[in-house]
């Protein structure tokens, strides 16, 4: 989503190593408001924590003492790296809580303080989940779309479906769809098993990704992830001289056209036989993202447990990392 007017311009440094953004990013924020939340439960995941090294001292140069109350620490409540660094520098200090892995933390300190800090509201998204947790309580598969969209899943896997494509025509939830990926794929890709999570955005997608959705191998199924109204729109106008042929699409809202698109291309696809599901929520808010983040959240446990896999860890994630610190002659390793 969009930043609200808050006076604070919202930026991430992420996971991403790149020296080029880092500086770049650093050159942006001179003149502005800055305050820092690092957010990390160990304190020594390296991506964040070289990210922080040259945050940390951008923001003390710049600021000098006051610099400690422009840092935010999000961390272990009892040890680790950060946590002690938080407490040595007097830092604003928010909780990981030590039983929750990161791609299911939005409704804690990791998520929603970056939300809050972005001008939204965080009571409505906590609202919204509290309201899917109330719809999903009964899991009997006639009345409970999370355990549904987990048993299709499921069968469609059986069958020899391994990849699901999360297509959407609203570019505000593209980072939706990149969280969606982390959940599903490090809750269900162990053991040799497990749906791979791709993502497209249409219409742009249709142009590119299209032709291998249509024609392509035989082992994906598609999910579309659809939005009823949107929050803002636009009609197409008709011109004088219809230089450009587009003054039959004259009264259509860009909404309707997306709708139009979606039709067309559910049913192009289902010719070129890829199975389908399609989710829709009624509009763009913190109330129904709050409401759609826990359905997700819930749906893939269930996903995970039909596999026979736990989908509450990630002992893949740690191969690479042990790898890294090889290479780069970390002590210990």
């Amino acid at each position: 989503m969009f930043q609200k007017e808050t006076g604070l311009e919202v930026v991430f440094a992420g996971h991403q190593v790149s020296g080029e953004y880092l500086k770049q990013l650093l050159a942006h924020l001179d003149g502005k408001r800055v305050m820092v939340n690092v957010i990390s439960k160990s304190g020594k995941t390296t991506e964040p924590a070289i990210a922080f090294r040259f945050l940390k001292d951008y923001m003390e140069k710049r600021y000098g003492q006051e610099a400690a109350e422009r840092i935010i620490v999000t961390t272990d409540a009892e040890k680790g790296a950060l946590l002690t660094l938080a407490e040595e520098n007097g830092y604003e200090r928010f909780v990981v809580p030590a039983d929750v892995g990161g791609r299911y933390s939005v409704f804690t300190a990791v998520g929603l303080v970056p939300i809050a800090a972005a001008g939204y509201s965080i009571k409505d998204l906590l609202a919204g989940a509290a309201d899917a947790e109330k719809v999903y309580n009964n899991i009997n598969f006639d009345e409970n779309v999370a355990v549904q969209y987990a048993a299709v899943r499921h069968q469609l896997y059986v069958e020899g479906y391994t990849t699901e494509v999360m297509a959407i025509f609203e570019p505000k939830l593209s980072f939706v769809q990149e969280w969606w990926k982390q959940l599903f794929g490090e809750s269900e890709g162990k053991e040799g098993k497990g749906i791979f999570p791709a993502s497209v955005s249409f219409t742009t997608d249709l142009h590119s990704m299209g032709q291998y959705i249509q024609d392509g191998k035989r082992n994906l199924f598609e999910t579309f992830l659809l939005v009823q109204e949107a929050n803002e729109d636009l009609t197409v106008f008709e011109a004088e001289n219809d230089g450009d042929e587009l003054n039959y699409l004259a009264g259509l809202s860009l909404q309707e056209f997306n709708h139009v698109a979606h039709k067309g291309t559910s049913s192009a696809h289902l010719d070129g036989g890829v199975p389908q599901l399609s989710l829709t929520i009624p509009k763009i808010d913190e109330f129904q993202l709050g409401h759609l983040l826990y359905f997700y959240m819930l749906s893939c446990a269930y996903s995970a447990y039909m596999l026979d896999i736990n989908p509450f860890d990630q002992p893949g994630v740690e191969d690479y990392k042990n790898n890294v610190f090889k290479l780069l002659n970390k002590p210990g390793f």
